[in-house]
């Protein structure tokens, strides 16, 4: 299993909206379900920090997640142009795979 990992600081008074659109019914992960090898996406806020967010994609494997994104660069673009609106800063933590399964 592969999970990318990003951290997101989300502009003041965003927060729902940001919550609305990187959540389980939101616009990436609606772009990642059309690909079988996607499993899920889980978003965690920061208890100590406002407005600080992870994002978590689980993806079969590395590969099947490059694959998608060199498929998809223009969908997945469009979308992340729209999320520059909500955020302040984002920053990909780093790419990880399991030890064990």
């Amino acid at each position: 299993m592969f999970v990318a990992l990003w951290e997101y600081e989300v502009k003041l008074g965003y927060e729902e909206r940001f919550e609305k659109a990187y959540g389980p019914d939101g616009d990436w992960v609606r772009l990642f379900r059309s690909d079988t090898h996607y499993y899920e996406t889980r978003l965690v806020r920061d208890s100590l920090r406002r407005g600080v967010y992870l994002t978590m994609d689980f993806w079969e494997s590395r590969r099947a997640y490059e694959k998608f994104m060199a498929v998809h660069r223009a969908e997945y673009e469009a979308i992340d142009a729209k999320g520059e609106e909500l955020t302040v800063k984002e920053r990909r933590i780093g790419w990880f795979e399991m030890v064990v399964e």
